[in-house]
C-alpha cells in the first residue's frame, strides 16, 4: 500500500477522475472525494506523536495539541463543508467520526439476535440502561426516545407472512448531557441507526426505484426522488405494532420538534448517524427537517439562524437523484460519507445508472438523467481489504478499529468536562464477543445481497 494520501477529484466531468500526491491541506467540496489510505495517515500520526514543541510555561507538549471542540464545533460539524479537515484528516473531525460510528454502533450491540427472546428483534435494554448496557456510560447522551420501522413491501406480492413487516426496534433518539454540551459547545440532538437485519428491511433494498419524497405538503417538489424502499421504511406505518406510535417518520419528527423546544434557548445542533442502510433514513430525516423548517428556533429564541442538520454516513449506499441532493445542499443539510472503496454496498442503487452517467463530455445531458442516483454530501474513501474476511469491508467495527480509532496521539487542550485520566476516547473493546459473529453473519448476507448473490 502506497505511503503517500490517493486523492480523487472530479474537476469538472463527472466521470473524469485525476490524482495528486499531496502533502498539504485540501480544500474538499463535495465534487471532491478524498482517499485517505491507512498507511499513509498511521505514518502522519507517527510523525506527529514523535514531535514535541515547548509551550510557553516551559512545559513540553506534543504539536498535536488542538483547542477545545467547543471553539471549532460549527466547522468540524461542515459548517464549512469540511475544507482543510479532511486530508489531512484533521484530529477534532477524526474522533468526532470515531464518536459517532461508535454511538451507531451500539445499536447492533443492543440489538436482540436470539429468537427465542421476548425481544427478538428488539432492543435488549430499556432507555437508561442501553449505552450503560455497552460500556458507553461516558458517552455523555441521554436516550430519550426508541424508534421503530418497517417497510411497506405488500406491493411486492411475493407471499410472505404479515409477520415479515412488523415494526422492528432500528434505533434511538438521544440528547447531550449538560456535561457533554459543555464540551461539544452546544447541545447536541443525535439519532443513530441500525443496517439492515430483517426479511422486510431487505426487500426494501430491492426496491430501487425511485419515487417522489413528498415530504412538504405545501410543495411536493415532484422532481426531488429518492429509492422507493428507503422511503417505504421511513413512511410507512404499522398500527399494530407492539412499541409503535406511527411511522418512523413521524417518530422522528415528533421527538425532535419536542426536544428542539425543551433547549430553544441554548446553542443546538442536529447529528443523524447511520451504518449501511441505516445511513438513508438520516439522511432522509435531515431533508424532512430541513424542507419543513424543523430545524429553527422556536419562536427565534436563539438567532436568526437554523439549526445546523448534520448526516454521519458510514458505508451507505445512494439515496436519491441529483434534485434530491442538489435540494439538500440548497437547504444546508451537511453530509459526511465515510465508505471503503472496496465496499459494494456504498456503490448501490446506481451502479450503472449514476452520476457518472448523467452527462456526455461534461455538457450533454443523457435521457436517463433523471433516473440517475447520486450521492449527497463530502467523500472520505477509505481503502482497506482483508482477503480471509469479505465482510470485513463493509463490517462498521472494521471502520472504526482499522482506520478511525487512531486517536491516541490526539491531546484535546483545557476542558473542564475531561474524562478522567484526560481520555475523551469511547473505544469499544473486544471484537471476539458473540455479537459479532452474529452481526457477520448479517453483514455478510449483506454484501451478497448487494453482488447479486
Amino acid at each position: 500500500m502506497a505511503a503517500a494520501a490517493k486523492v480523487a477529484v472530479a474537476p469538472g466531468t463527472p466521470t473524469t477522475t485525476t490524482r495528486h500526491r499531496v502533502s498539504t491541506t485540501l480544500a474538499v467540496s463535495s465534487a471532491t472525494p478524498t482517499t485517505v489510505r491507512l498507511s499513509s495517515l498511521q505514518h502522519k500520526q507517527e510523525a506527529a506523536a514523535s514531535t514535541e514543541v515547548v509551550a510557553p510555561a516551559g512545559v513540553r507538549a506534543k504539536a498535536m495539541v488542538t483547542p477545545p471542540l467547543a471553539c471549532m464545533w460549527q466547522e468540524v460539524q461542515g459548517a464549512g463543508d469540511w475544507r482543510g479537515l479532511v486530508e489531512p484528516l484533521h484530529p477534532l473531525l477524526r474522533a468526532e467520526i470515531v464518536r459517532y460510528a461508535q454511538l451507531v454502533e451500539a445499536c447492533y450491540r443492543v440489538f436482540d439476535l436470539d429468537p427465542r427472546s421476548k425481544r427478538y428483534l428488539n432492543c435488549k435494554h430499556g432507555k437508561k440502561q442501553m449505552l450503560q448496557a455497552v460500556g458507553m456510560h461516558g458517552a455523555g447522551y441521554a436516550v430519550t426516545k426508541y424508534i421503530y420501522a418497517a417497510p411497506d413491501v405488500a406491493a411486492l406480492h411475493i407471499g410472505l407472512g404479515r409477520s415479515c413487516s412488523k415494526s422492528r426496534w432500528i434505533g434511538y433518539v438521544a440528547v447531550a448531557s449538560d456535561g457533554e454540551a459543555v464540551h461539544l459547545g452546544r447541545r447536541d440532538i443525535l439519532v443513530s441507526f441500525r443496517g439492515t437485519v430483517t426479511g422486510s428491511e431487505w426487500l426494501a433494498n430491492f426496491m430501487s426505484t425511485l419515487a417522489p419524497a413528498r415530504f412538504d405538503p405545501g410543495d411536493p417538489r415532484l422532481d426531488v426522488r429518492v429509492e422507493s424502499g428507503f422511503l417505504s421504511l421511513y413512511t410507512s406505518d404499522d398500527v399494530s405494532g407492539k412499541f409503535t406510535t406511527g411511522s418512523c417518520r413521524n417518530q422522528l419528527l415528533s421527538e425532535i420538534s419536542h426536544l428542539v423546544a425543551k433547549h430553544k434557548d441554548e446553542e443546538i445542533s442536529i447529528t443523524l448517524a447511520g451504518h449501511s442502510m441505516g445511513s438513508s433514513l438520516p439522511l432522509l430525516l435531515g431533508y424532512d427537517l430541513a424542507e419543513l423548517g424543523l430545524n429553527s428556533y422556536p419562536n427565534n429564541g436563539n438567532g436568526d439562524g437554523s439549526i445546523p442538520i448534520t448526516v454521519y454516513s458510514f458505508a451507505g449506499p445512494r439515496v436519491g437523484n441529483l434534485e434530491f441532493k442538489d435540494r439538500c445542499d440548497q437547504l444546508g443539510v451537511k453530509v459526511l460519507r465515510v465508505v471503503n472503496v472496496n465496499d459494494p454496498v456504498t456503490k448501490m442503487p446506481g451502479v450503472l445508472f449514476n452520476e457518472g452517467a448523467r452527462v456526455l463530455a461534461g455538457r450533454y445531458e443523457l435521457p436517463w438523467s433523471k433516473a440517475c442516483y447520486v450521492h449527497v454530501g463530502v467523500e472520505v474513501a477509505l481503502d482497506f481489504f482483508e482477503a480471509g474476511d469479505i465482510a470485513c469491508v463493509h463490517d462498521l467495527q472494521a471502520y472504526i478499529d482499522k482506520l478511525l480509532k487512531c486517536t491516541d496521539d490526539i491531546t484535546v487542550g483545557s476542558d473542564s468536562t475531561m474524562d478522567e485520566g484526560g481520555v475523551r476516547g469511547r473505544v469499544i473493546a473486544s471484537m471476539f464477543e458473540p455479537w459479532r459473529w452474529q452481526m457477520a453473519a448479517i453483514r455478510a448476507g449483506e454484501l451478497m445481497q448487494a453482488l447479486g448473490i
